[in-house]
């Protein structure tokens, strides 16, 4: 049989040439979303405003990569302090409104109201912003406020973080955390140990609901179809909606720290999440409870209307808003008019609101009309 002709060599060899391809573009961070100039940006424009709230105790701030902070030399045993926390979705009225410039000194209240106290004055102050991508002057106007709370509260910023996390967020939010120290002296450190039935229990007004109960004012919000942008008579006065509940958290320091050198302070409760009820009785020993008068102190008009709104139950708005009172100060009874005439005079509406009793039922406090 004749053999079949072997395959040519050049089809076994054969090469095959791809038509030229233009080089890949090189790729940069800012290409995948992160702008270091930006963040170099806005840590100039921040700086001023830290500068404002330094303390001596600061040897090194904003720009490296830690502080450095000497405790103050005035206290014999210093026992530090510390608390974190955020703003919740009160950012989500700071977005719908584009009003930045106040949600920061919320950010420092809720730390600092908190290591208060506990008798501590607090120290210094870091943040941390992380959005999808820096907007600086947004960002500026945080930060401002993070600086005008810990003006208030007399701790130095000393620094914090700022980060993009590109397709991470819903572009144009960010988040908010804070961080505070403070100091206290050890055998000054409040922990309502001393606190006896037939103390006196004073409220310090808050300026609004604060910094907690905002996914309840949202829903609240949706159900009666409120305009933010809008007045609302009898409650907001000349001021939108909107204005008035992102009127920030009222910092409690200053006064409270001055107090304590003046009175004996045995007791203290920062009103956050779990309103008047769930946090009063987070400040006593075993066997004590709160009887609280919800006529004893003015509940501001934003309460009344957030109520009627939502159908909210009197039980539900004590266990949710501070409804009016942003501190409780417990004292001896033979020392709260002088308390409260001390407060007063700093600048502070306070109200006796309520005593110390022993505690015989499961309620660990009781709030009567």
């Amino acid at each position: 049989m004749p053999q079949s002709p072997a395959p040519a060599a050049s089809s076994r060899n054969a090469t095959v040439t791809l038509p030229a391809s233009a080089p890949p573009s090189p790729l940069s961070y800012r290409d995948a979303g992160v702008d270091i100039d930006a963040g170099d940006a806005l840590v100039e424009r921040i700086k001023p405003f830290a500068k404002r709230t330094m303390r001596p105790e600061v040897l090194a701030g904003i720009g490296g990569f830690g502080a450095l902070i000497e405790l103050p030399k005035r206290y014999r045993e210093p026992v530090l302090v510390a608390g974190t926390d955020g703003v919740g979705t009160k950012l989500k009225l700071a977005f719908a409104t584009g009003r930045h410039d106040t949600i920061g000194i919320d950010l420092v209240a809720m730390s600092v109201n908190d290591i208060l106290v506990q008798g501590a004055e607090p120290l210094f102050f870091l943040d941390y912003y992380v959005c999808e991508r820096l907007d600086v002057a947004v960002a500026a106007d945080v930060i401002k406020g993070i600086a005008a709370g810990c003006e208030q509260a007399g701790c130095a910023l000393i620094g914090g973080e700022t980060a993009e996390h590109p397709k991470a967020f819903v572009p144009g939010e960010y988040d908010l955390a804070g961080f505070a120290v403070g100091v206290v002296e050890k055998s000054m450190a409040i922990d309502g140990t001393r606190i006896a039935a037939g103390d006196v229990l004073l409220g310090l007004a808050s300026s609004g609901p604060h910094s907690n109960g905002f996914s309840l004012i949202r829903r609240i919000l949706e159900v009666s179809g409120a305009d933010l942008a809008q007045p609302i008579a009898g409650v907001t006065g000349a001021r939108s909606l909107g204005e008035t509940l992102l009127t920030p958290t009222r910092i409690y320091v200053k006064p409270m720290l001055a107090l304590m050198k003046d009175v004996d302070v045995k007791g203290m409760a920062h009103i956050t999440g779990g309103g008047l009820v769930e946090n009063t009785h987070r400040m006593f020993p075993d066997g004590l409870a709160a009887h609280l008068d919800a006529g004893s102190w003015e509940r501001l008009p934003i309460f009344s209307w957030l109520q009627q709104q939502g159908h909210v139950a009197d039980t539900e708005m004590h266990r949710v808003f501070n409804c009016g009172i942003g501190l409780v100060v417990v004292v001896a009874a033979a020392d709260a008019a002088r308390a409260q005439a001390f407060l007063a005079a700093a600048g502070e509406t306070v109200s006796a609101i309520g005593r110390v009793v022993p505690r015989t039922a499961a309620a660990a406090a009781t709030i009567v009309a």
